[in-house]
């Protein structure tokens, strides 16, 4: 057994000694949560009842290959803009691509992301990248805080080291150097843009981290919604809360389903009045097309050794939707017809994560099904990836029979800023056939070591 393997192994022999049963520790621990923000729809953001651990090998290799990977997206994101035929591989809205030409006024095209991580032992593939809204780092750190303090860790603690990753200091630290570069000079009044939800009735747990976060810090912060926004006189207000800079929770696709390019937002950003994370322009990452051009060697075979053997052994093959010709390691295949053929090896993924369209696994999916939904993906944008198996482990949950074990599956997303990876966080969904659960969440995750 692994010395992960032994340690969960340890973790779930304390849940079954006498200190820990009984329901009385699990009530205080979602009375903390409660106390920090940590619940979303009435239900508390992590469904577990033990941390996500890591190993610090597993740490320093996942850094080491996140920025490689930040690295070489970098330079696809500047060739895309320098180059019309690459950029209408990532299939943008024309308003996209309108956004993603204008300048943010300064130099990064993603500020803040991170990435869907498949991790255990020596294996680890990237199967996403966000840098429209990355989110984990507030409830991240505010849960490993709280479970730090419950009796299983206490007594986990007198025998493993757990350090936690990241944390909300990385983010301010991000926000200084790029509003520095965009030409600010006193501290920026910052406003958190978020949509509000359907029924949602108060802001969202994480902003209110976040908000509590800079305000501690020095910073005058409010969350705002766009339709709350106003532009005046060269001035981007809330009310009486003028704004310098905008850290924006709400998705492209989103907003521009919603408002008109004359919207507030969309003129202050233009006219440079607003410092903008992440800028419009990170959407050109944001779309799951830029595996494609990730994996395509006849792009990349200009790019530094580390970053081509990265991209070789951690992302999987993708290729956008349509009836063409392309390349598969070394051979050259029909497309459709490979896709076709290869159903139990491959994924049908929608090129935007906004809207309501689906994701269909082939092995999960008979002959008729996937060939629906190669008809979907031929005419709405999509991309097919080779399968990464998901990662499965054992947690303790709390359930109607008191503690039970279920198999649940394991997303590490490393988080990032300015190129360089500062933490983690995990995301905890049940493992069902049909990927929909509602037993889902984050995890608090930590680098585990032996005292």
């Amino acid at each position: 057994m692994t010395q992960l393997g032994e340690a969960i192994a340890r973790y779930h022999r304390i849940l079954e000694a006498d200190t820990c049963r009984g329901q009385a520790w699990i009530e205080a621990l979602r009375g903390r949560m409660q106390e920090r923000h940590l619940y979303a729809g009435g239900r508390p953001v992590c469904p577990v009842l033990r941390p996500h651990f890591i190993s610090r090998r597993q740490y320093a290799s996942m850094t080491k290959a996140v920025e490689m990977l930040l690295s070489a997206v970098e330079r696809i994101k500047q060739m895309a803009l320098a180059n019309p035929a690459l950029l209408a591989r990532l299939e943008l809205l024309p308003a996209e691509k309108m956004l993603a030409s204008v300048d943010p006024g300064y130099s990064y095209v993603a500020v803040a992301c991170l990435l869907d991580a498949h991790l255990q032992n020596g294996s680890m593939h990237f199967v996403g990248y966000n840098a429209d809204t990355p989110s984990g780092v507030a409830y991240g750190e505010a849960l490993a805080d709280v479970f730090l303090e419950c009796p299983p860790v206490k007594e986990f603690r007198k025998k493993y080291s757990l350090a936690k990753t990241g944390g909300t200091k990385h983010l301010v630290q991000a926000l200084q150097k790029v509003w520095k570069e965009f030409g600010g000079e006193q501290r920026p009044r910052i406003a958190i843009l978020e949509f509000r939800q359907q029924f949602q009735t108060s802001d969202s747990g994480e902003l209110v981290l976040l908000k509590e976060f800079f305000l501690r810090e020095g910073y005058q912060t409010e969350i705002v919604t766009p339709d709350q926004l106003e532009y005046r006189n060269g001035a981007l207000t809330k009310g009486d809360f003028r704004i310098d800079l905008v850290y924006r929770r709400a998705q492209v696709e989103e907003f521009l389903v919603r408002f008109e390019l004359t919207h507030p937002l969309v003129r202050a950003y233009q006219d440079h009045a607003i410092c903008m994370v992440n800028s419009f322009r990170s959407e050109l990452a944001q779309k799951k097309a830029i595996f494609d051009l990730l994996t395509d060697e006849s792009i990349t075979a200009g790019f530094p050794a580390a970053e081509r053997k990265a991209i070789r052994d951690f992302v999987p093959w993708t290729r956008v939707v349509s009836q063409r010709k392309t390349t598969c390691g070394c051979e050259v295949v029909d497309l459709v017809e490979f896709i076709q053929k290869n159903r139990e090896k491959l994924v049908l993924k929608p090129n935007s994560s906004a809207g309501d369209h689906h994701s269909y696994n082939g092995w999960e999916t008979d002959a008729a099904g996937w060939e629906r939904a190669l008809r979907t993906a031929l005419h709405m944008p999509y991309v097919v990836q080779s399968k990464v198996d998901p990662i499965l482990e054992v947690f303790p949950v709390s359930g109607d029979n008191g503690l039970e074990m279920r198999q649940m599956v394991v997303d590490v997303h490393p988080l990032a800023y300015l190129g360089r990876m500062q933490g983690c966080s995990t995301w905890i969904s049940a493992a069902v056939p049909s990927g929909f659960t509602t037993v889902a969440g984050l995890a608090p995750t930590f680098i585990l070591e032996a005292k």
